[in-house]
């Protein structure tokens, strides 16, 4: 037998090597979604919204009990609604705190039921992780969550099928004040969050430091005022995300 026929495997497989690391791609391929645009199409996630003359702000990682607080007074004292993407752990300790975002005005959407990395989670474990998080925001909410957003940003194939077979609407980005690093400063998370900013952006920010920098929500608390002042300089208004149809949803093509 030839050498390229042993290379092709028992009868004429392709070995099991490159099986395994062809299943290793399929399997990671979501998770880079977040920084190549072009392949978030593809998998039609949306990073952009569809609201004319808008913008989307959104906060992930709370409700945190001093960081949801600060960020909903800055949103407050400019009349400007938000988007909470909130871990059904840190809703079962201050269920509280998602009744004062939604009395405020905001939109909630679901960010895991634990943070955690999908792609180190089997399949089983994505969907005990999502019906758990989901169901402790669900009765707070007093009706099951319709916007995901995972966990760094991260999906894996099984995990965006499991958001998508229970009819949520994956969410992702367009921009970011990188605000969860030690080295986030007001004046850093204002610039790069609004920097070039236009119609139809969805900026992620962070409410809370629960699996971040210690402290990081003061730069995002203190940047708001002006984050919200170069929105309206750029002539656009902030809106918060309330399903698909506030989305801009990828053709994939």
């Amino acid at each position: 037998m030839g050498g390229r026929e042993k290379s092709r495997g028992r009868a004429g497989c392709p070995p099991l090597r490159t099986v395994a690391i062809a299943a290793a791609a399929v399997w990671t391929l979501p998770a880079l979604a977040p920084v190549v645009p072009a392949l978030a199409g593809a998998l039609r996630i949306p990073t952009r919204c569809a609201l004319p003359g808008a913008v989307a702000l959104t906060f992930d990682d709370g409700p945190h009990p001093r960081g949801t607080p600060a960020v909903l007074d800055a949103l407050a004292a400019a009349d400007a609604h938000a988007t909470f993407f909130l871990v059904g752990e840190q809703v079962r300790r201050s269920p509280t705190l998602v009744s004062d975002i939604v009395a405020a005005g905001h939109s909630v959407g679901f960010h895991g039921g634990c943070h955690r990395n999908l792609l180190r989670l089997p399949p089983r474990a994505v969907a005990r992780d999502f019906d758990e998080g989901a169901d402790a925001l669900g009765a707070v909410l007093g009706a099951p969550p319709v916007l995901h957003r995972p966990p760094l940003g991260i999906y894996s194939w099984p995990a965006l099928s499991a958001v998508r077979a229970r009819g949520w609407t994956p969410v992702l980005w367009s921009r970011w004040g990188r605000d969860w690093t030690r080295r986030a400063t007001p004046q850093s998370v204002a610039r790069r969050s609004t920097q070039g900013i236009r119609e139809g952006d969805v900026v992620l920010l962070h409410d809370a430091d629960f699996y971040s920098a210690p402290g990081c929500w003061k730069a995002t608390a203190a940047a708001l005022p002006r984050v919200l002042d170069l929105i309206a300089a750029a002539g656009l208004r902030v809106e918060p995300l309330t399903g698909a149809a506030d989305l801009l949803q990828p053709s994939g093509r």
